[in-house]
């Protein structure tokens, strides 16, 4: 193990002995609602009843440790990267246990007051300090200096106003926590032996780090209850800490914002904004690649075979949060909704709703957010349709992500020296192998990762121009002709067992259906299905209601005339014109 990594335990009363914590803004906020904090209240107070000697784990921690520049005695500053909420719990118990006790039981409330903050002694040069220190927003700072730094705070009638109608989520929550920890205590008479068992037999173990990204790095592999952290946690306290101290709070609200809209794909943005700025394949972590490759880039220099630094792409602290703030504001722009009839009509809607739908990956997502960047609305649908050829046609046709990839970044780096949008919508940077996309869409479709997507893209084709397609949350693929027939249908004589492999899994025998299968309704005959089991489903697909007007039965001869209507129609939305002897050299007939 490194140096600057060391590990141990702490019990409660270690804990907030000579140490002290700080809550870091880039943390999530406290989380914990009523049923986590019971079960660590009743946790520990059965743990008392039933081996009063043996110690409790309460779980692990880990933390970025900070020298103390504070006070004259130099005791140990760490970061939480995990252990918050078990911490910020704790504090929170020992604030309610210090008033509760305040004039019942002098010792446990001292006890208790001491352990949340360090008294002013003028003499000894040491200042007044809480031992856990909350920097994620300055409303939180204030909650705790009120109601849990000071005595009596958590006694506040105020405190059952914030649980049930405070907006900030930290407030919120620990107004939640403190009410149900003094509805627990209130229920036990004698506090003495619970403070007793809390301070000596509750155990922590942790890991602490000098380094921010080892301490990250053992978070992510030891993460057990708490909110796991991700790349974008640590890439926002390396920008917070060059951000002025006055505007870190600002600063730290942007890119809640970021977080808010994103969600589970924050990092994915981020890696978007990365790849627009580095312009290759990301090698390494998202922190690693914006630390080496944005913020401290390297050049190779053939000549002396070294690689030299160069100006960085973007600056730590406010530049980053301005030019990611730059970007999301494009971003929106492209996906929100809202926006869409603004600039385009519902083409724009229906094509950029199918690619969000269809596609298994996003790296598309990466050159329309640069074209729209530079170029704005100019020519915006017609860059979206190319766009959306050429990388489901790599995908479909089996390109390996590594060189879909490339073919992504060469079009931004068209962008990039492009005058005019027009100078980048030229056919040699989006071209489509004609044969193998046929040859792969004529053989078997089902079951190919890319199916749903390419039946929706011929739905789409067929939804009335002008009008916004609504893609339902509940998508199947079904076959007309039954994958396994029931032995007594008719689509054991009308199919022989050679016909049914051959064609049941082949694009003219799928639809889409708006709700999930039912495999004895999809074993009917085909009258029998057109008239009950397709009926839901006519007016979400318009491909569904397509083959249900137009075939009465469905034979063979049926099937294989919607396979070639399909084909052609799909092969057109690519930019080709097929004949039926292309399709024809295609087909097995059997």
């Amino acid at each position: 193990m490194p140096n600057n990594i060391d590990s141990g335990e702490f019990y409660v009363t270690d804990l907030f002995d000579g140490k002290w914590y700080c809550v870091p803004s880039y943390q999530r906020p406290y989380v914990w609602e009523d049923e986590q904090v019971s079960e660590l209240l009743d946790d520990i107070l059965q743990a008392l009843t039933s081996s009063p000697k043996s110690d409790y784990f309460l779980g692990s921690m880990v933390f970025q440790r900070r020298p103390n520049e504070e006070d004259s005695v130099r005791f140990e500053d760490y970061d939480l990267l995990d252990g918050q909420q078990r911490v910020t719990t704790l504090f929170l118990m020992l604030a309610v246990l210090r008033d509760l006790n305040i004039d019942k039981d002098s010792l446990i409330s001292e006890t208790c007051a001491s352990a949340i903050i360090q008294e002013k002694n003028p003499i000894k040069r040491i200042p007044e300090r809480i031992r856990v220190k909350f920097q994620v927003r300055n409303e939180v700072r204030v909650f705790i200096d009120k109601y849990v730094k000071t005595l009596m705070g958590t006694q506040n009638e105020d405190i059952a106003r914030l649980a049930e109608k405070e907006k900030d989520i930290n407030i919120k929550n620990m107004s939640k926590a403190i009410l149900n920890i003094k509805e627990f205590f209130e229920g036990i008479e004698n506090h003495g032996a619970y403070v007793d068992f809390l301070f000596n037999n509750v155990l922590l173990i942790y890991v602490a780090s000098d380094k921010l990204e080892d301490a990250f790095r053992l978070f992510t592999v030891m993460n057990n209850r708490g909110m796991k952290l991700r790349n974008s946690d640590i890439l926002k306290a390396e920008n917070l800490k060059e951000v002025p101290e006055e505007r870190q709070d600002e600063y730290a609200k942007k890119w809640e914002e970021l977080e808010e809209y994103h969600g589970d794909k924050f990092d994915n943005f981020l890696s978007h904004v990365r790849t627009i700025l580095v312009k290759q394949k990301a090698g390494y972590n998202l922190y690693k690649e914006y630390e080496d490759n944005i913020y401290n880039p390297k050049e190779f220099n053939k000549e002396t075979k070294k690689s030299n630094p160069v100006p960085p792409l973007m600056k730590k602290g406010t530049d980053t949060f301005d030019n990611l703030m730059s970007f999301h504001s494009c971003y929106r722009e492209i996906f929100d909704e809202d926006h869409f009839s603004d600039f385009n009509s519902y083409e724009y809607h229906n094509l950029v709703q199918l690619m969000q739908t269809g596609f298994e990956a996003d790296f598309w997502v990466t050159p329309l957010l640069r074209y729209f960047q530079k170029f704005n609305t100019t020519r915006l649908l017609d860059f979206v349709k190319l766009l959306d050829k050429k990388y489901s046609a790599d995908w479909i046709i089996g390109i390996t992500p590594t060189i879909r990839m490339q073919n992504m970044i060469s079009i931004i780096k068209k962008i990039d020296t492009a005058d005019h949008a027009d100078d980048v919508l030229y056919p040699d940077l989006f071209n489509v192998n004609k044969t193998e996309l046929l040859r792969v869409l004529s053989g078997d479709v089902y079951r190919k990762k890319f199916d749903r997507y390419i039946l929706l893209k011929i739905d789409m084709d067929k939804v009335q121009s002008g009008v916004a397609a609504k893609i339902p949350k509940t998508i199947s693929i079904e076959h007309i002709l039954p994958q396994k027939p029931d032995p007594n249908s008719s689509w054991i004589s009308d199919f022989t067992d050679t016909q049914r492999v051959e064609w049941t899994n082949k694009l003219g025998n799928l639809i889409l259906l708006s709700r999930a299968k039912n495999t004895s309704q999809g074993n009917k005959d085909y009258t029998d299905k057109k008239t009950g089991y397709y009926l839901k489903s006519i007016e979400s697909f318009s491909i569904t209601a397509y083959v249900m007007n137009k075939y009465n039965s469905w034979t063979l001869s049926d099937l294989m005339s919607n396979h070639k209507e399909m084909l052609k129609q799909v092969m057109n939305l690519y930019g080709f014109t097929i004949t039926d002897d292309e399709i024809s050299e295609m087909i097995v007939y059997v």
